[in-house]
């Protein structure tokens, strides 16, 4: 699942990031459950290699990589036993392949507060113990059923019942203390067999500070919080002002944008560097494919072989592969053209075995 699903308690500011995000407004209110059906937002990639990849090519259309984010309605205390929208919240968030956390780190007397106080470990606790408690429900299911399938007269789901007692055990136990499926250590085949339970524990989290413009400057008390929390939890952590965020988004031209960026001293926007994050968080990497017509950011799941990396663009690509000509962006930004490229021999054939890294451009010859 190539998307992310945006999470918090209600008033945490997860509709106005969401809409800085898309510049699409996403309905934003001062009362908890604003957000009900999720909203759904394509984002580009912030990617400054394809800009510089256009300006030696100079194509008639430039096309980024892309990230769907989905803006979840605001969790509560109790979702898991169905308070608030919990049951609708809770199968929404199982349909992403990772979670932006988004946590309040402003005070601000006009928004109020769903507990009352602005505590972010607090909250982060409450949303975590109720995915947790969600988690537990569906690893109890399942170990209920395992006598059943363990004497199944088909072996393979017998032995698959006995192979993944212990794991759910393991899962279980971490559950119960409150901590999350991805903290317990599985080797490939115990993580393989658990991902058809979509345990939403298991998916990585980022988690984005929401802080007011004097955050940006000094960072407050409440976001060394949040890191604190986040290292025990192997996360990574982003801040953000959702505020200003809105407002580079309100602006008219890419021009004005950089200019109220550098009026506030910032090299680009708190929403690429999350954009970013969330890539990665993903597992995804980026190759292009350049030519006077068009040059292309295509996104891949890290660690795939050039076939399925051409399957990508077309099917036919992967049935028909024969080869790749493959060279490395840096080495183009260096040297100026493909042509040089090519007489320095950097410009490299590969086969079907080859795993595409982030930052080639690739020309795939098929046959179909």
């Amino acid at each position: 699942m190539l998307n992310c699903g945006i999470v918090g308690l209600p008033n945490v500011g997860k509709s106005t990031i969401f809409s800085a995000l898309t510049s699409a407004p996403a309905e934003a209110a001062n009362y908890p459950f604003c957000t009900i059906e999720p909203n759904i937002g394509i984002v580009n990639l912030p990617d400054s290699r394809l800009d510089k990849i256009a300006e030696i090519f100079n194509p008639k259309s430039l096309v980024p990589a892309s990230v769907e984010f989905v803006d979840i309605a605001g969790l509560v205390k109790g979702a898991s036993k169905g308070e608030g929208l919990g049951n609708q919240f809770l199968g929404n968030i199982r349909q992403v392949g990772a979670i932006l956390h988004v946590v309040r780190c402003f005070e601000d007397d006009d928004v109020t507060h769903v507990h009352g106080k602005v505590d972010p470990t607090d909250d982060i606790e409450v949303i975590n113990t109720e995915l947790a408690l969600a988690d537990l429900e569906t690893v109890e299911k399942r170990v209920v059923n395992l006598p059943k399938m363990k004497k199944n007269q088909d072996k393979k789901i017998s032995d698959k019942a006995k192979f993944i007692e212990p794991v759910l055990e393991k899962i279980s136990a971490a559950l119960e203390q409150g901590r999350p499926a991805r903290s317990v250590e599985l080797n490939e085949k115990e993580a393989e067999a658990l991902k058809e339970l979509h345990l939403i524990t298991m998916k990585p989290v980022l988690y984005c500070c929401n802080v007011d413009e004097s955050g940006l400057e000094e960072e407050p008390e409440s976001v060394m919080k949040v890191r604190e929390l986040a290292a025990k939890d192997n996360s990574e952590v982003v801040v953000i002002s959702g505020k200003i965020e809105a407002e580079i988004a309100s602006l008219g031209d890419e021009e004005e944008r950089r200019e109220f960026l550098k009026d506030m001293g910032l090299s680009e926007s708190g929403l690429s560097k999350m954009i970013r994050a969330v890539f990665h968080l993903l597992g995804l990497s980026t190759y292009f494919t350049a030519g006077e017509k068009e040059v292309k950011a295509w996104t891949f799941k890290t660690g795939i072989k050039a076939p399925q990396a051409a399957g990508i663009i077309h099917s036919d690509f992967e049935r028909g592969f024969i080869k790749a000509e493959i060279y490395s962006c840096d080495d183009l930004f260096e040297l100026g053209t493909e042509a040089k490229i090519k007489e320095v021999g950097k410009m490299r054939i590969e086969g079907k075995d080859y795993v595409v890294k982030d930052g080639d451009v690739i020309h795939f010859r098929f046959n179909v």
